[in-house]
């Protein structure tokens, strides 16, 4: 009976995954910002700055994941030599539900980490649109 029982448990902890299995729907991204290129006038400013920035670092980065990014290119030809190339990329999109997990700083560097889990991002959109964003809008640093 025993042996039985020691048999029942080895097969069932044999079925155990491994590693975890990934969330399919879970996306993450990390920004960055350079503390000492920051405007302020003292490097707890900069430091508040440099968060600010990497956040927003780490949103673009997830917009870009959600949504892609548009590229655009041209290339002039004058006299059958190749001119100016010019190479622009934009990323555009609503990130909603967007959560940070650590924001640190790193020697000259602030880092964050952000998540955003897609199916909430979509279950948030039922509470409306945004049809416009603003843009150049003034902060308080």
């Amino acid at each position: 009976m025993r042996y039985w029982l020691m048999l029942v448990i080895v097969l069932l902890v044999g079925c155990q995954p491994l590693t975890q299995i990934p969330n399919k729907d879970l996306i993450t991204a990390v920004g960055y910002a350079s503390i000492s290129e920051q405007r302020g006038r003292t490097l707890e400013e900069k430091q508040v700055r440099a968060m600010r920035a990497s956040k927003l670092d780490a949103y673009r980065e997830l917009t870009e994941q959600v949504y892609g990014m548009r590229i655009s290119a041209r290339a002039g030809l004058e006299d059958q030599q190749l001119g100016i190339e010019n190479t622009d990329g934009a990323v555009d999109g609503i990130i909603r539900g967007a959560k940070v997990i650590r924001s640190y700083p790193v020697g000259d560097s602030y880092v964050t980490e952000m998540e955003l889990d897609l199916r909430q991002m979509d279950r948030m959109k039922e509470h409306g649109e945004v049809y416009h964003v603003p843009t150049n809008q003034e902060t308080l640093f």
